[in-house]
């Protein structure tokens, strides 16, 4: 069955307000600004860290954070964000895909190593969209992954 216009508008208004969550994130992390940085989580979300740690409160993950900006990695910038898809699955849920580098103190480009994925599950909450749930993932090329693995078997 067609949408209406009316219904159109407003899953497109839903798109780009759902693919605006990971810019809003990189500039408060550019920023350091924790808070800002989660500001659109959901406090029960479920955040699933790229070496495994998993979060499950937005103060668990602000906690945790604040203390990864104020010394490993502090004066870092997330660069290079792009926003892959997004898409309105289900009324009320949406799913987005993005893609940062990570430049340390110092450095005019990130390694290619130092770029991740983040799988977003949001959802329509109190009026606006929260992330529910994030996977962050290492963006890592198969021939990276050989020499890793080459390494564990060692």
């Amino acid at each position: 069955m067609e949408q209406s216009v009316e219904e159109r508008s407003a899953e497109e208004q839903s798109v780009e307000a759902i693919s605006a969550i990971p810019g809003r994130m990189y500039e408060a992390w550019n920023r350091g600004d924790v808070a800002g940085f989660f500001a659109d989580f959901a406090e029960d979300v479920l955040f699933a860290e790229l070496e495994g740690t998993v979060y499950r409160s937005r103060a668990e993950a602000v906690t945790a954070h604040e203390a990864l900006l104020g010394t490993v990695m502090k004066g870092s910038r997330l660069v290079r964000g792009e926003v892959y898809f997004a898409r309105i699955v289900s009324p009320g849920v949406g799913v987005v895909h993005s893609r940062v580098g990570i430049q340390m103190p110092g450095e005019e480009e990130p390694p290619s190593t130092r770029f991740s994925m983040q799988l977003f599950v949001t959802v329509w909450r109190d009026g606006r969209w929260v992330v529910a749930a994030l996977e962050n993932a290492r963006l890592l090329s198969l021939e990276t992954m050989a020499a890793l693995d080459s390494l564990a078997v060692g």
